[in-house]
């Protein structure tokens, strides 16, 4: 009776810390957001890190996957350094989340800030914008050949728009140029606040070549103004650019650096809070809306979960890292 007892107990005892372990679990998968949720957007309102955001704030909203308010904040200045610091501010709290981007490297690596993109939390990775190189209608530059034949002519002859020196695009530039066999430190780079100053500027006939994203050319490109002379892809993209050819296909054997898209959270946040935001993101790009969005702009989505996406990250930062180095920017 003793032993039946004893056996019976044990029994009685699994099933015991079976249940509290089980509570606990859903305990902790069932984190949601108990208050206003602040979507961190590091440029200006109006530009395709916002539009991307506000999409996403939307879809979130109208299928209730957040049943608090979600507000879209554009912390800008200081080359992004204010919305980092923002997020820094608020270590192991998921009620904030930073629209992200390679800036997160560059900024560290050329000495803008000390603080390393790793403070962050990676919670999803939401596409790849191609980069590409384009000129003006009537330019005299038709391919890739005719740019690396006027550099290495003269380095100097051929200016570049860029939003920023060191940048993602910059470092793209680079690539395509020291793939070319030209020093890219000869570049003449030429930096402008925005997308739509380097349009300005090159429809003027004031810079030779911009560097972009395909979403801030595409407009131009339609109504035949500008014209794409390489793409920083692995195959061509389809719609208006599919006539566009990749570096590689013209001999520049090189893809540049990535120009990915992302959402970071805090540092400090739980696995229970960390899944929350991966299973609501991914809804948001398995939406109809959001796959729509993406094709117009002829946009790679790439939707990455928090652990994949901090692997993807440290490829990234390695060689963005050698990239700054082959210009000498990393201070």
């Amino acid at each position: 009776m003793q032993q039946f007892c004893s056996a019976s107990f044990s029994k009685l005892a699994v099933m015991v810390a079976m249940v509290s372990f089980t509570l606990f679990a859903w305990a902790q998968s069932a984190w949601r957001p108990d208050r206003p949720v602040e979507f961190v957007v590091p440029t200006v309102a109006g530009g395709n890190s916002d539009k991307i955001t506000r999409l996403a704030q939307k879809i979130l909203q109208d299928r209730k996957l957040v049943t608090i308010p979600l507000v879209v904040s554009n912390r800008t200045g200081g080359n992004q350094t204010l919305a980092f610091n923002h997020m820094l501010q608020h270590a192991g709290d998921p009620h904030y989340l930073l629209l992200s981007n390679p800036v997160l490297f560059t900024n560290e690596l050329s000495g803008v800030h000390s603080r390393r993109y790793t403070e962050l939390t990676p919670i999803a990775l939401l596409m790849i914008e191609n980069t590409m190189l384009a000129v003006r209608a009537a330019s005299s530059i038709k391919h890739m050949a005719d740019l690396a034949a006027r550099l290495k002519g003269d380095a100097e002859s051929v200016s570049f728009a860029t939003p920023s020196r060191g940048g993602q695009p910059h470092l793209t530039a680079a690539a395509a140029v020291r793939a070319a066999g030209i020093d890219p430190r000869r570049m003449k780079v030429v930096v402008f606040k925005g997308s739509g100053e380097s349009i300005s500027a090159l429809l003027g006939g004031h810079v030779d070549v911009m560097v972009s994203s395909s979403g801030s050319v595409l407009p131009h490109v339609q109504t035949g103004q500008i014209r794409v002379i390489g793409v920083a892809a692995t195959q061509r993209m389809g719609g208006v650019f599919a006539s566009a050819p990749t570096f590689r296909e013209q001999g520049i054997n090189t893809t540049g650096i990535a120009a990915w898209r992302g959402f970071h959270g805090p540092r400090g946040l739980t696995p229970a809070q960390i899944a929350f935001w991966d299973d609501a993101l991914g809804k948001v790009t398995d939406a109809a809306e959001w796959k729509k969005n993406l094709e117009e702009g002829d946009i790679t989505q790439q939707f990455l979960r928090s652990r994949e996406f901090a692997q993807y990250l440290e490829g990234e930062y390695a060689a963005t890292r050698a990239a700054m180095n082959d210009l000498g920017l990393i201070k």
